[in-house]
């Protein structure tokens, strides 16, 4: 009918198709079929996407660089071939792919007219970004864990940190971030949306969608709540809890020495932690009536930890230093 709004009928992935009828209370009866979305991206002057450009390239090929080559010296390294590297070389892995989610589409966006993203294409970058980051969120409480056997049972590190645990810790930090992301990506496409298809944001995150949508939110973002508590108390719990105990045990040794260097292999560990999830409460503390400021937290946690995370095992660790060290002698020696 003429005058009225077209709704749409999404199609929830990615186990079942189904057609969701449910009708929202702001749109019209009319619906068409959802095909793509538009990237709004930042709110700036169009001179200043270039320098955006040359950033995000920058940022990206730093990504690249940093974590390819953390993965490089820990597989080439047999001294590195111990369960913090280990988990360290997935944290490179986690880092270098939910970054490479995000980026490319950015720096593409900045010279495209269109800045659109098939629907598709919204679903699967919204799963994989949400797959990765809580993946990440509990790969960091089980280095945590690590770190707190390590210092606190340093005898039985090698016996309680065997291959099949560090093993089952990596897997079920994947099917715990492939579960959420099955669930927030489900919920979030069962939405109704609007005419608009503008997602006010560099990627398609469930906030800006929801913006988007016609229907009642109350239950998305109970979800969506309940998601986050389930995710974040229990990684935040183990990774304060093993802190403690490391503190408790690192003051009762008393050679300044010792002191050092059980606090070094700690820093590099509690400085990703704080850079990741000091940028996640940001984002999520921050109201909507702020989109720019999301943003910016976003850019934090999608793009920069990724970078930085190389940077600050490299910069505080003697390991990852002389086996670099090792690595491009080698190189020379062959050239």
């Amino acid at each position: 009918m003429l005058g009225s709004k077209p709704r749409v009928h999404l199609y929830i992935l990615p186990c079942a198709s189904q057609q969701v009828s449910t009708m929202g209370d702001r749109g019209a009866s009319n619906h068409s079929e959802m095909t793509d979305f538009i990237l709004a991206g930042f709110r700036v002057r169009p001179e200043l996407h270039i320098l955006l450009f040359l950033l995000f390239l920058f940022v990206y090929a730093m990504i690249l660089l940093g974590n390819v080559g953390m993965m490089a010296i820990i597989m080439t390294d047999p001294r590195l071939n111990t369960p913090m590297y280990f988990f360290l070389g997935n944290l490179s892995f986690i880092d270098l792919f939910y970054s490479s989610v995000i980026a490319p589409k950015a720096i593409i966006n900045f010279w495209s007219e269109s800045k659109s993203i098939s629907f598709a294409g919204c679903v699967a970058q919204l799963f994989l970004f949400a797959l990765f980051i809580v993946t990440e969120g509990f790969l960091l409480a089980a280095m945590a864990y690590d770190r707190f056997i390590a210092i606190c049972n340093p005898l039985l590190y090698s016996v309680q940190m065997s291959t099949r645990l560090c093993t089952q810790l990596v897997a079920g930090s994947y099917f715990c971030g492939c579960i959420s992301s099955v669930i927030q990506t489900s919920v979030t496409f069962t939405l109704s949306f609007c005419a608009s298809r503008a997602v006010d944001h560099f990627y398609c995150d469930s906030r800006p969608l929801q913006r988007l949508s016609c229907s009642d939110l109350f239950i998305h973002r109970m979800i969506s709540f309940s998601l986050s508590c389930i995710i974040i108390l229990p990684t935040i719990i183990v990774i304060i809890v093993s802190y403690m105990y490391i503190v408790s045990t690192v003051l009762k040794i008393h050679s300044t020495e010792g002191r050092k260097k059980a606090f070094s292999t700690c820093s590099s560990h509690l400085g990703v932690v704080s850079v990741l999830y000091g940028a996640v409460f940001f984002m999520y503390l921050t109201p909507d009536r702020f989109p720019e400021l999301s943003k910016v937290a976003s850019l934090c946690y999608s793009l920069v930890t990724p970078m930085l995370n190389p940077l600050i095992y490299s910069l505080r660790n003697k390991d990852v230093q002389e086996a670099l060290k090792k690595l491009l002698e080698k190189k020379s020696i062959s050239l």
